[in-house]
């Protein structure tokens, strides 16, 4: 039995990355998945039968848009119809975009804010009811090392994810007696394709080579000069699921080589 069984997480931006990992350590550990995120339906079908292949529970996809309230809602009352519950809430989707302020697009503005932190609202408003019936639950944010810091470029970023770690901190007071958590994880720079994906803007705004922008800009951050895993950031969830876990919520735990100690 592991500690997740007979439970569901719904894990949101969960086709690759971060998402993905989170989602296969808890069905590891025995939780049916709702699946989240876009990408080629091939590719996400791939990771969902590998998921009840390799850990003999049930995972299913919610292709919910992070910018709509009302499929947002919808994803979490699949998790509930095809499973029963939904006890573990991961809010995971993100996107990025660098840019000077002057310059930012202002629908790249609105569309990080929605998708970065209004969805993170969005599911937990819509989870909440079920987690409090049941009087157990689980609700984890990614935030960042930038929701304790800020970088230059990435107004719309920094503000989300400040943003999340508010949120985190305002629900877990809200559910503080009902025997649910909320926490935040603020990975530094973890290698994942949305990390991959904004090294050429990088490149571009910095005027840098990509070699130039690993070793001077994404490693510079971190002190022990070494990415942050996918796995470690998924262990670091797993351990907050678990009853060891039970008083650590309103929390932003750091998993970032050091950055935000300098």
């Amino acid at each position: 039995m592991g500690k997740l069984t007979g439970k569901t997480a719904v894990v949101t931006g969960s086709t690759s990355g971060i998402g993905l990992a989170y989602a296969r350590a808890m069905a590891k550990e025995g939780a049916n998945i709702v699946l989240n995120g876009m990408g080629k339906p091939e590719d996400i079908e791939k990771e969902r039968v590998g998921i009840e292949t390799d850990f003999k529970v049930k995972a299913v996809h919610s292709p919910a848009d992070m910018t709509k309230p009302a499929e947002i809602a919808a994803m979490v009352a699949l998790g509930e119809s095809t499973f029963g519950s939904v006890d573990v809430l991961v809010n995971n989707a993100g996107i990025q975009f660098v840019s000077p302020i002057e310059e930012f697009p202002i629908e790249k503005w609105d569309a990080i804010i929605a998708i970065n932190l209004s969805s993170a609202f969005h599911s937990i408003r819509a989870a909440v009811p079920g987690m409090k019936k049941r009087g157990w639950g689980r609700i984890i944010n990614t935030a960042s090392a930038h929701s304790l810091v800020a970088s230059p470029f990435k107004s719309a970023y920094v503000s989300a994810k400040h943003g999340i770690a508010g949120l985190t901190k305002t629900v877990a007071l809200e559910l503080a007696t009902f025997k649910i958590t909320c926490n935040c994880i603020s990975p530094g720079y973890v290698w994942t394709p949305l990390v991959e994906k904004q090294i050429p803007d990088t490149m571009k705004a910095r005027n840098m080579t990509k070699e130039q922008v690993i070793n001077d800009v994404l490693l510079d951050a971190q002190p022990t000069k070494e990415f942050v895993t996918v796995e470690q950031v998924a262990a670091l969830a797993l351990f907050l699921c678990g009853d060891d876990a039970s008083q650590i919520t309103g929390a932003n735990l750091s998993i970032d080589g050091g950055w935000t100690a300098e």
